[in-house]
């Protein structure tokens, strides 16, 4: 139940960021979004706020933000049709009703001879064959469909009405939030469990570690080991890890007094196979704003490069393919990191944001990447590619990253619960 927990905050909070990213920037570009959405399928929750529509979805795999023009925007009023209209006080158009007229008895009802409701904003028409009349929309009127009502979009409210910059970045705003919120995590990690100073001092010790065992305490300043003065964290541990099985004198300085203490590291492998001495030590930490903040910088560029660095190795062969993880690989690993502790699945949760944000940014089809792409052979065409050509693009690449996230999961099932 913790993992099922943790899962729907990391992940909710991951969609949620990323998908504020996108809103936020079109909002201020002033791109009409008809829906916030956390999820896809069938809505389980929704509220409307504005001229947005907020809501939560049954399939937790990601979230949408849809903007007006992205797709098709299925109003067409043709000549000849019939459609019921209520007015503003100014006398404007603020609801246009297509069908089922006969349930708004305040309704005028035109026959349409012309309508325009993306440029003009007009409705011109006639009543029983009488002087046609032209009739100006309200820019926010609703267009009521089976008593569904959806918002009219003026050109000038949707996505390809805006300048390239303001489109890209719209679109970029969903990756930057997540680095943005990976930085704010790690920080917070920074702040709460400190940030690792290079010191020849004694950090948290392990109960069942040998240096707790001989007596040592955190805090301990170390000044020698066997008469070998140490003044860096890496330069204590490197005396530790070359004398496994061997006791050693500790210098140590502890509220102002010097006293000797007597360790033998215990034993382990080390990385190149070959046996080292450890004692159960941390390094020292030490809280600081400034340091925080930087160590959420460091941090998250160090982590952002690794990924960089291993989607390349993939690519390339170097790292198999069975080594890549979907969602099922993603609730193994955070059961396991849900169990060392809140502050451990802080930097977990960074990390898979920025793993999301990486995601995004590769130039495939259907995702952020592809379609600042797109905005990219605009820019250097000078006109925009043919909108039904792009979209055609997306739903392949969409498909693609459906299947390659079925080959993924069934990997991950195969690699934890079969193998």
């Amino acid at each position: 139940m913790n993992t099922i927990i943790s899962i729907i905050i990391i992940f909710g909070a991951l969609v949620f960021f990323h998908e504020l990213g996108h809103l936020l920037l079109a909002k201020r570009a002033g791109i009409l979004c008809r829906e916030f959405a956390i999820g896809f399928g069938p809505k389980i929750f929704s509220s409307k706020k504005g001229e947005t529509l907020y809501t939560i979805r049954l399939l937790p795999l990601g979230g949408f933000v849809r903007m007006a023009g992205e797709d098709p925007e299925g109003i067409e009023i043709k000549p000849g049709a019939r459609v019921g209209m209520l007015f503003d006080s100014e006398g404007k158009v603020k609801q246009i009703i297509a069908n089922q007229v006969s349930r708004y008895p305040d309704a005028k009802v035109v026959t349409v001879e012309k309508a325009d409701l993306e440029r003009d904003l007009l409705i011109r028409g006639h009543v029983n064959d009488e002087l046609t009349e032209t009739y100006q929309v309200h820019p926010e009127a609703d267009y009521v469909q089976d008593g569904m009502p959806m918002q009219i979009a003026p050109y000038n409210r949707q996505f390809g009405s805006k300048s390239l910059w303001d489109r890209f970045l719209a679109i970029f705003a969903g990756p930057f939030m997540n680095f943005l919120l990976a930085f704010v995590l790690l920080t917070v990690y920074a702040l709460t469990q400190g940030i690792p100073v290079d010191q020849a001092k004694l950090g948290q010790l392990d109960p069942k570690g040998a240096a707790y065992e001989a007596g040592l305490q955190e805090g301990d300043k170390v000044l020698s080991v066997d008469g070998q003065a140490v003044n860096t964290w890496r330069e204590l541990v490197t005396v530790i890890q070359q004398n496994p099985n061997q006791e050693l004198t500790f210098t140590v300085q502890r509220e102002g007094e010097t006293q000797n203490v007597t360790v033998k590291p215990n034993e382990r492998e080390g990385q190149d196979g070959k046996a080292e001495g450890f004692i159960g030590v941390y390094m020292p930490t030490e809280v600081s704003v400034l340091g925080s903040l930087q160590y959420g910088v460091e941090k998250t560029g160090d982590l952002t490069v690794a990924i960089i660095q291993a989607i390349g190795q993939l690519v390339t062969g170097q790292i198999a393919f069975d080594n890549l993880s979907g969602p099922v690989g993603i609730y193994n690993y955070t059961d396991q990191v849900a169990d060392e502790g809140v502050f451990v699945l802080l930097q977990w949760a960074a990390f898979l944001s920025i793993n999301l944000g990486i995601f995004n940014l590769l130039p495939l089809p259907a995702l952020d990447g592809g379609r600042l792409t797109f905005l990219a052979l605009e820019g250097i065409r000078g006109k925009p590619l043919d909108p039904q050509k792009e979209g055609l693009v997306h739903f392949i690449g969409f498909a693609l990253l459906m299947l390659l996230m079925i080959v993924v999961t069934w990997n991950d099932i195969h690699k934890f619960f079969i193998n």
